[in-house]
């Protein structure tokens, strides 16, 4: 993971310094900021790969920064920091685009061990986006339409935009058409080690409902098989 840039968002100075003294020992560039608005600055003038954004800081809190940034069109990995105690956060903050979150106190292993998931898929993702798959491919189920040359979703012909976690699971479901995943195993695909925190995954599938149904309460694409897992439904 040489040269990638990492921004960590805490309000805590003896976190920060710790999370930071272990990343760089790991090859990675890692810039501070103690709230939302000195984090946005940064985002505005250097290239970040990965942001680590705790929830309750002052001046500017953690949703309300990975809120701007998705606004803003930054679609590099977030994972979100929080306490316990602060699990509606949590929720909101995946709903509003985070890719992940880790409950403090965590050891720096486990939130290595997310970072360097997220940043594999997103190095993944880039390379798509900027040069193209090697061998294109569309799928297509009904009116939901994925292109991985392009790495583009549609629905009846209108774009929808996705974030590269969303667009992943969309892309495991819409490529084995009636085959019902559970979370651990959509987990594991998508991040290549064994499934832990899998709550993510149930949030990415109720946001990516939201965007690709007209009524998501009554999904016509991505259907929950009760105590199983979820599947892309064959169309007629």
């Amino acid at each position: 993971m040489e040269n990638r840039h990492i921004l960590l968002v805490e309000d805590d100075k003896e976190i920060r310094e710790g999370v930071e003294i272990y990343l760089r020992n790991q090859g990675y560039r890692v810039s501070q900021a103690a709230n939302g608005k000195e984090g946005l600055a940064i985002v505005q003038k250097e290239e970040i790969h990965l942001a680590i954004v705790d929830i309750m800081m002052p001046v500017m809190d953690g949703v309300a920064l990975l809120m701007k940034l998705r606004a803003m069109d930054y679609e590099f990995p977030v994972i979100m920091l929080s306490a316990k105690s602060e699990e509606v956060d949590k929720i909101m903050g995946l709903n509003m685009g985070a890719d992940d979150y880790v409950t403090k106190p965590f050891t720096p292993l486990e939130l290595l061990a997310r970072i360097n998931s997220h940043l594999r898929r997103y190095s993944k993702y880039l390379c798509a986006v900027r040069d193209g798959a090697p061998s294109g491919h569309t799928y297509v189920i009904g009116g939901l339409e994925l292109n991985e040359d392009t790495v583009e979703v549609s629905v009846d012909g209108e774009p929808v935009k996705l974030t590269p976690m969303e667009f992943k699971i969309v892309q495991l479901l819409i490529k084995n058409p009636g085959k019902v995943f559970s979370t651990e195993e959509i987990y594991e695909r998508i991040w290549n080690e064994k499934a832990v925190n899998t709550d993510t995954i149930m949030v990415h599938v109720r946001n990516i409902r939201e965007k690709i149904e007209i009524d998501p309460k009554n999904p016509k694409y991505l259907k929950v098989v009760w105590g199983v897992g979820y599947k892309m439904e064959k169309q007629r």
